[in-house]
């Protein structure tokens, strides 16, 4: 099982655009970001995202390249505050690869939780538009499996 964590591409300031939709410079790493996992075939039984516009704006681009077998939907308890457990049970219980689009603190916390036990541990930084693949093996134990950030393609 596969779960790969999203953070959103570089959105505007709340005081730029209440909204905060995409950047250019978000949208331009997202699409790269993008172009380059196309050859990977990465098929996923959900992509979710929260509600937001920038998580939104970041999904699409990636379900442009992706296979999303069952789900492509805006889901509660992704928002940057929210808890991690009813997530992380959800996400073992499902046996599904999942792909999800969301925020700081979040993304972080449910990462730390799932490959420590401790979701108050920093185990990986995320970076805008930056892909974390983790693959659980072994009755629910996890690994970091590879990341991809926008910085290091051409």
């Amino acid at each position: 099982m596969k779960l790969y964590l999203v953070q959103h591409a570089k959105a505007a300031s709340k005081d730029i655009d209440p909204a905060r939709s995409l950047t250019e410079e978000g949208l331009r790493n997202i699409q790269k970001v993008a172009a380059f996992i196309k050859s990977l075939n990465l098929s996923v039984d959900y992509l979710w995202y929260s509600g937001k516009k920038r998580a939104k704006q970041t999904a699409e681009c990636l379900a442009e390249v992706i296979t999303i077998n069952k789900e492509h939907t805006a889901r509660d308890g992704l928002a940057p505050n929210d808890a991690v457990m009813a997530l992380k049970n959800e996400i073992i219980l499902a046996q599904k690869d999942i792909m999800i689009v969301g925020h700081l603190p979040f993304l972080p916390k449910l990462a730390s939780f799932l490959l420590t036990g401790r979701e108050s541990s920093s185990t990986i930084a995320f970076r805008n538009a930056g892909i974390v693949c983790l693959d659980c093996f072994n009755d629910n134990q996890w690994h970091l499996d590879w990341i991809i950030i926008p910085e290091i393609l051409v």
